[in-house]
């Protein structure tokens, strides 16, 4: 057995494109797949020709099963490659919940193209990162979705030592800025916490990339909110690789606030918990432990949570465990469809 958990490379359209995210999930999924047991190699191709001129080089001896990271390839096309290759089992991963998919217009075309296609070609499945996104196929489409969690590899909890009271307190909002991803309630939320601690407080945002209508006006907006509170400082940072962004910029956080209102795993909370940093998420990202959920369009509700968790030591540990528990649920899901 050998799997290839292959992705779109995006600089191959764009050179300055930011999309890491699908990058990093599939090196997690190679890893710990190949960490259990299961060998896996990730590989980035500009587009499904070149993935079939790998596949006719043999590029990859001993392969059984092709996994790709979202739909990039077209269904016709997609087709031709399982029976092309009929010993070769083929998956392709929704990485979105059906809000997301909802200004997808891609992904939400072929879905049902694919879902036919996998009562035609026997060495085809359609997949998703997200329980609640198999069981939304499988109703409305009367189809079969296999269930391949996010992966997240982890090296062991971490527990860094911030003081009580920082000079500085530092609350990051990360990810592309969707509607979606919630950003403005974080931001008043990092408000409410900066009022109550009255200390200097800086929210960390992504920027240089934006995506749907009205994206661009939301960190406008989240920098007039700030205008009137001298102790609220908007932070910038520019979008980097995923170790640079991990390391250098999530390490420094005292808290995250993720209160995204529809999701399928968010990568951000998990960096963050490699980190040994708590996030505040909306019941959307159910794996994280109980208390750090909440109701997402209730901005003092996130920031009572995230006062709550600066104060608790045990908060780092408990994600850990919970994302923990998250991989050996998710490595079994993988086992059910590859073995």
């Amino acid at each position: 057995m050998k799997v290839i958990v292959a992705y779109k490379n995006p600089s191959a359209d764009n050179p300055n494109a930011c999309h890491a995210g699908l990058g990093v999930t599939a090196a997690n999924a190679a890893e710990m797949l190949t960490e259990h047991g299961i060998p896996a190699e990730v590989h980035a191709v500009v587009d499904g020709f070149q993935l079939r001129a790998r596949l006719r080089a043999g590029a990859w001896p001993g392969v059984t099963a092709l996994v790709m990271c979202a739909p990039f390839f077209d269904t016709p096309f997609l087709e031709k490659l399982c029976a092309e290759f009929p010993a070769l089992r083929f998956a392709v991963v929704f990485h979105s919940n059906v809000g997301f998919l909802g200004v997808d217009n891609w992904s939400t075309g072929v879905l049902g193209e694919q879902v036919a296609l996998e009562m035609r070609a026997h060495n085809f499945r359609v997949a998703a990162n997200s329980a609640k996104f198999c069981r939304a196929v499988s109703r409305a489409y009367n189809a079969p979705c296999a269930l391949l969690p996010n992966l997240y590899f982890l090296h062991g909890p971490i527990e860094r030592k911030r003081p009580n009271n920082p000079d500085v307190l530092r609350i990051g909002a990360f990810g592309a800025t969707r509607i979606l991803k919630n950003l403005p309630t974080a931001a008043w939320a990092t408000r409410i916490i900066a009022n109550h601690f009255n200390v200097k407080t800086e929210l960390w945002v992504s920027a240089g990339r934006t995506e749907g209508d009205g994206a661009t006006s939301v960190v406008a907006n989240i920098r007039k909110l700030f205008a009137s509170a001298a102790e609220v400082t908007l932070v910038e940072a520019p979008w980097s690789t995923w170790l640079e962004f991990r390391r250098g910029t999530v390490r420094r956080m005292n808290l995250l606030l993720q209160p995204s209102f529809t999701e399928s795993f968010n990568g951000v909370t998990a960096d963050g918990i490699a980190e040994g940093v708590p996030s505040v998420v909306g019941p959307a990202i159910d794996w994280v432990p109980g208390n750090w959920i909440v109701n997402p369009d209730d901005a003092v509700e996130v920031a009572e949570a995230g006062m709550r968790l600066l104060g608790d030591r045990g908060a780092a540990r408990a994600g850990y465990e919970a994302l923990s528990a998250h991989n050996r649920d998710a490595i079994a899901s993988w086992r059910r469809f590859l073995v």
